[in-house]
């Protein structure tokens, strides 16, 4: 049976920055979008002898801002992978937009180029939010671009919400929660606001022009949202990450699963045959040669802590027995005075067949990821 391989397209283009993003991405770039296309699409073409082994069963097309550039470059791309690639015919195929870069014909041209799942940014439903983190935005247009959606015929679709933004309070969370829930997607995604260095944002908050909620105000919004979420029939599968029953996002779930994936595109990272790799982030090198740079090349003890690392993002946590089919050995043994140390800390516990985070385990992760590893 051939291995499974996840395909990641990555488009850096966007109408406008957003204030807290540190992504490769740029706007006011259009002039460069169609040079970078057919960049892409060469990459793709001279990287396809890697895949006549496998089976691609998942592709994600993220930025950036997908949405945003015209549509029938998505559909070259796509057909340049299919036409290169043993891509399944049910593969999962995932592309971002965001509200105010769509339109009823740019969904069509996605659904026809066979585009089966739909990730919308939204952030906040709240319109004062949204302007404040620099989203080109309201939630009206965050309505009529899901509206659109599903009268196209997409009937996976993930929301994209973010808490601990400026000034946000546990009312105005609740209230974006609720609006949501009411639409009911299969999929919601809700992650903490990390404030990263040189971003708009971060610059605004040093010199006082927001406030963000203290540290015990965040972490009542994550046991909220987790508690409302899961009231509403939403399954807490990952960190950050809520879905109808089987409507996991499969492409996300390999990654944390450890299964091998080919990042294509400015900045794309790969794993491929035990090493991590990721493309330039020069936009006009990218565009003259695909250089790389491998970040790791993993022996046999890097890729069982990867593995359990990972594997910690599931709520379900490590299966025991995966670990021991995949590596013949036992984890508990291997990591026991890693795993003595945070089960006294009570950050992990572990049952018959599963390690995984406890509450307080949860807690801190889903605060900084790196702290917690």
């Amino acid at each position: 049976m051939k291995e499974e391989l996840g395909i990641y397209i990555h488009i850096p283009f966007c109408k406008q920055k957003c204030y807290y993003c540190d992504f490769i991405s740029f706007s006011q770039k259009e002039e460069k979008v169609n040079e970078y296309v057919e960049a892409l699409k060469k990459e793709i073409i001279s990287n396809k002898d890697k895949a006549k082994d496998y089976k691609v069963t998942t592709i994600y097309i993220g930025g950036g801002t997908p949405s945003y550039i015209n549509s029938k470059n998505i559909i070259s791309v796509l057909e340049t992978l299919k036409e290169n690639y043993p891509v399944e015919k049910d593969a999962e195929v995932t592309i971002e937009i965001n509200p105010g870069t769509v339109t009823k014909e740019k969904l069509e041209d996605y659904k026809k180029a066979g585009v089966n799942r739909i990730s919308i940014g939204l952030q906040s439903a709240n319109n004062k939010l949204l302007k404040e983190i620099g989203r080109i935005h309201t939630y009206e247009e965050f309505l009529e671009a899901y509206r659109l959606s599903r009268k196209v015929g997409f009937n996976n679709i993930n929301v994209d919400l973010m808490l601990a933004l400026p000034n946000q309070t546990e009312d105005i969370l609740e209230e974006s929660l609720k609006n949501v829930i009411n639409l009911k997607p299969e999929h919601i995604s809700i992650y903490s606001l990390i404030l990263e260095e040189g971003t708009v944002l971060e610059q605004q908050i040093s010199q006082g022009k927001y406030e963000l909620p203290d540290e015990e105000t965040e972490r009542n919004m994550y046991w909220k949202t987790k508690k409302i979420l899961e009231e509403n029939g939403y399954l807490h599968y990952e960190i950050s990450n809520f879905t109808k029953p089987k409507k996991e996002s499969k492409h996300n779930l390999n990654c944390w699963n450890q299964k091998q994936y080919l990042g294509f595109g400015l900045a794309a990272h790969s794993y491929y045959n035990k090493v991590r790799y990721s493309n330039t982030q020069d936009l006009k090198q990218y565009l003259e040669e695909h250089t790389k740079t491998i970040h790791e090349t993993q022996n046999k003890e890097d890729e069982q802590k990867e593995y359990m690392l990972l594997g910690l993002r599931k709520i379900q946590g490590v299966s025991i027995s995966e670990f021991k089919a995949k590596f013949v050995q036992n984890p508990i043994y291997i990591f026991r005075k890693e795993l003595d140390k945070l089960v006294r800390e009570e950050l992990i516990e572990i049952d018959i067949d599963n390690i995984k985070l406890t509450d307080r385990g949860l807690d801190l992760a889903n605060q900084v990821w790196e702290e917690f590893v």
